[in-house]
């Protein structure tokens, strides 16, 4: 595997309608926000079409504080939340939070979307973003003509500590596994291990594993193991069938020795190392909390969406 972009990429923006991805997050915004708040998205978005410059624009992003609370979800529905995959697949807003959606909904209201103007605006925005503006213009960013374009911008905001603009990169988002090469996708990887964000939420993992990402893990988990410290649940995930000779006495510690949470992952971790004859080791033994893992990773049922499912976390949408 090498450069991810060309091809995948290519086929991620066929799929753009912007005209359409523009009326959908205005309609969810319908529902949603307060009726004075609705006015100033109607007047804001006016004068977006009309034309303003990248100064005007960052101010109507500053100004959408005002009318949108920061930390108040969007909380899409199950037919919304399948419209925006069938808009653009991969695209999951279902942690968005309102005030993000009310700003990137006003940069879809742009004229020049698929122009060097519009990059050019981006860019100015980012020059003195705060921490909200940032996520939402990483957000915003896929949904935009010739995606590609981006590249550099949206593989920077991987290199940043602040959890929830990583996030809005790296998570739940169709743009890395279409678009990042090879290098920055398994860096980016193994940064959200060390955020303690979320890897399942990683759209695409699954289908972008290989040896190097996996060496890479492994070195994580000795190293943690070495010190004293944890290993991460989702670290398994970037093992996939590769690297069996060093993986499987690691995952075997794990499931002896690790938090609820982490035996489970170890289990899904055996499925996805293709390991039929240790998952029905397991499922004999009747344990309560592993069987049931071990029989669904034997069905298959070792996705990373599985690894969503871990006890203690069925309810967070954080």
């Amino acid at each position: 595997m090498t450069i991810k972009g060309e091809q995948a990429g290519s086929e991620l923006s066929r799929a753009l309608d912007v005209k359409q991805i523009g009326e959908f997050l205005d309609a969810m915004l319908g529902t949603r926000l307060s009726a004075e708040a609705g006015d100033f998205a109607r007047r804001a978005q006016e004068e977006i079409r009309a034309g303003v410059d990248p100064k005007r624009m960052g101010l109507l992003f500053a100004l959408s504080s005002r009318h949108a609370r920061d930390r108040v979800l969007l909380d899409p529905s199950e037919s919304e939340l399948a419209r925006a995959a069938e808009l653009l697949p991969g695209w999951n807003p279902e942690r968005w939070g309102l005030l993000e959606t009310l700003r990137v909904s006003l940069w879809m209201t742009r004229e020049d979307l698929g122009q060097p103007s519009c990059a050019e605006a981006v860019e100015a925005l980012f020059g003195h973003a705060d921490e909200g503006e940032c996520r939402a213009l990483y957000r915003v960013l896929p949904l935009l003509p010739d995606p590609l374009r981006f590249q550099w911008r949206m593989q920077e905001g991987c290199r940043t500590n602040i959890v929830p603009v990583f996030e809005a990169v790296a998570c739940d988002n169709p743009y890395p596994a279409a678009y990042f090469e090879d290098v920055a996708w398994r860096q980016m990887a193994i940064k959200a291990l060390f955020l303690d964000s979320p890897l399942w939420r990683v759209h695409g993992l699954d289908g972008r594993l290989d040896e190097d990402l996996a060496r890479m893990a492994l070195d994580l988990v000795e190293e943690r193991t070495s010190a004293g410290r944890p290993i991460q649940p989702d670290l398994w995930l970037c093992l996939g069938p590769y690297e069996q000779e060093r993986a499987l006495p690691l995952i075997d510690h794990e499931i002896n020795h690790g938090t609820s949470e982490g035996r489970c992952a170890g289990i899904l971790a055996l499925g996805r190392a293709l390991q039929e004859g240790r998952l029905e080791a397991f499922i004999r033994a009747q344990d309560p909390l592993l069987s049931p893992w071990a029989e669904a990773a034997q069905a298959g049922d070792c996705s990373q969406a599985a690894f969503g499912r871990l006890p203690g976390r069925e309810t967070s949408k954080q």
